[in-house]
């Protein structure tokens, strides 16, 4: 009975929301109203709520896995991620808890506790909506993870202190972890490639992390962050991601069915979360120009601001442990802020190119950390995009050529590109201004193996724009898109599988031509 009701509501509503151009996700938190309001004549058992709570508490551990399956540890040290994210906070509740105080004449304690729930972002919305878009790795990317983790110790300190809990003495073998690093890529390694690698990685994300964790009392959601950065330096950690993210989407589901039905609102309840929903983009404009005080450029500092322009899950849990006669009013708030941030998300690239000579104005004239490189030097081919893809064609050209330069917007995986001695720079290719400056002169090819079709869309788009008359050459998965990017302007497009297909069949009639030649002899 759980799973029709939950499974029927859940479709039904993502769909609609889909159809209306909104992201599945708004439509689960709908759909999560419309089961509470409809409880009785549904009459699901007492357990319910209890089971759901379960499912949703199992999505955020695997999603918080799966980002530390991509987080660099060291990212976490930067000035532009720990001080925004530290002053952000500071500067949030020391706005609306006074507010809350003499505006609404809320007790002192109880503004401060609304307050900090309030001042932080939501981890999966976030990451969601880069994971869709495939920008967790671009440095915007990395940089509201990162926030967003400080957001999370922040928060785990408020709810520790604030209950009294303390972790248990034996949490101090946690600092022998980053040595147990070997024994799990060992058995990453021996866990193959099918169902035992899905088995491991669950295994590690809600058993090490989230129950280990738990038993020192310490928070099960940072355990199974920790976990996944554990085994993010691994060959095969994406592979183990893309494993796991139809049981993580599947279980996030019910993590919006969840906040949906947390309660039903009163008028009182829709007060507060319409006044903090117009509230919102101040969230939003005070990340942007914290960032830009960290030399960040307009660009990076717009889509990190936008990515974390929303009110977080983690302060319902806040709330159901401290304040639980506000947690209605705060789902609602939360609820709102999807509703708003999720579909302008969604086109975070186009808002930015509308107002960009508006917001560079704010940008300092000092170098930034995500400068991005003006000059291709005297190289003739460049490559966009330096994944396997981009790598693999990296390579075949340098065999011809050493006039060969790459481009990504991953930091990390540049440093490993330099370290093997390949000519590949810091640059985002979806950014407007990383055009306005570059030299194309000497470019005569250009080859995209950027991550998805809009992004090539927009680069081809780019190229023909700024004046490039040479080839540029792409791959694509699927008809339409390699359809798309050639009326953009392409030269080239060849469908990925059909090409792998062909060099495989070239490869098994040269090993046939081999074969029959060595019987002759």
């Amino acid at each position: 009975m759980l799973e029709a009701v939950f499974l029927s509501f859940a479709f039904v509503l993502g769909l609609s929301a889909r159809q209306v151009g909104l992201p599945p996700l708004v439509g689960f938190l709908i759909a999560g109203f419309l089961i509470r309001a409809f409880d009785d004549f549904l009459a699901l058992p007492p357990s319910t709520g209890a089971v759901l709570d379960h499912v949703a508490h199992l999505g955020v551990l695997l999603m918080l896995f799966t980002i530390g399956l991509k987080l660099k540890i060291k990212s976490l040290a930067q000035p532009e991620v720990f001080g925004s994210g530290l002053l952000h906070f500071v500067v949030t509740i020391s706005i609306f808890a006074p507010g809350l105080h003499y505006l609404a004449n809320i007790d002192w304690t109880v503004a401060w506790l609304i307050a900090t729930a309030l001042g932080f972002s939501s981890t999966v919305l976030s990451a969601k909506g880069l994971e869709a878009r495939k920008e967790l790795r671009a440095f915007h990317g990395r940089v509201a993870i990162g926030i967003l983790i400080i957001q999370d110790l922040i928060a785990l300190v408020v709810l520790g202190v604030s209950t009294g809990e303390t972790p248990s003495w034996w949490a101090i073998g946690l600092l022998a972890l980053p040595f147990t690093r070997p024994l799990l890529h060992r058995l990453l390694d021996w866990s193959g490639h099918d169902e035992l690698m899905v088995i491991m990685g669950m295994l590690v994300a809600l058993v090490l992390g989230g129950t280990g964790f738990a038993m020192l009392g310490l928070s099960g959601e940072i355990g199974a962050l920790v976990m996944g950065a554990l085994l993010a330096s691994h060959p095969r950690a994406q592979e183990l991601s893309r494993a796991l993210w139809g049981l993580k989407e599947l279980f996030l589901v019910g993590f919006f069915l969840q906040i949906g039905m947390s309660g039903l609102p009163n008028w009182q309840a829709i007060e507060f979360a319409l006044i903090f929903a117009l509230l919102l983009p101040l969230k939003g404009i005070l990340f942007f120009f914290l960032l830009l005080a960290f030399r960040l450029r307009a660009r990076n500092a717009f889509l990190t601001a936008l990515s974390l322009t929303s009110y977080s899950e983690f302060g319902l849990i806040l709330a159901a442990a401290l304040i639980p006669e506000w947690l209605v009013p705060m789902a609602m708030a939360v609820s709102l802020s999807f509703l708003i941030t999720a579909p302008t998300s969604r086109i975070a690239h186009r808002l930015f190119e509308r107002f960009e000579p508006k917001l560079l104005r704010f940008e300092t004239s000092t170098k930034h950390p995500d400068e991005q490189t003006a000059s291709l030097g005297d190289a003739t081919f460049l490559i966009m995009g330096m994944g396997r893809t981009g790598t693999a064609a990296y390579e075949q050209l340098r065999q011809h050529t050493s006039l060969v330069i790459g481009i990504d917007a991953d930091p990390s995986r540049i440093d490993n590109h330099i370290s093997e001695n390949r000519n590949v720079a810091y640059a985002d290719a979806e950014d407007p201004s990383f055009w306005h400056g570059l030299d194309l002169s000497n470019i005569r090819t250009a080859v995209l193996t950027l991550s998805d079709a809009e992004s090539k869309i927009f680069a081809t788009q780019q190229l023909r724009k700024h004046g490039f008359k040479g080839s540029i050459v792409a791959h694509a998965l699927y008809t339409d898109e390699a359809d798309a990017i050639r009326e953009a302007g392409a030269t080239h497009t060849y469908l990925t599988m059909q090409e792998a297909g062909m060099g495989l069949a070239t490869h098994a009639w040269d090993s046939f031509v081999i074969d029959q030649a060595a019987i002759r002899r």
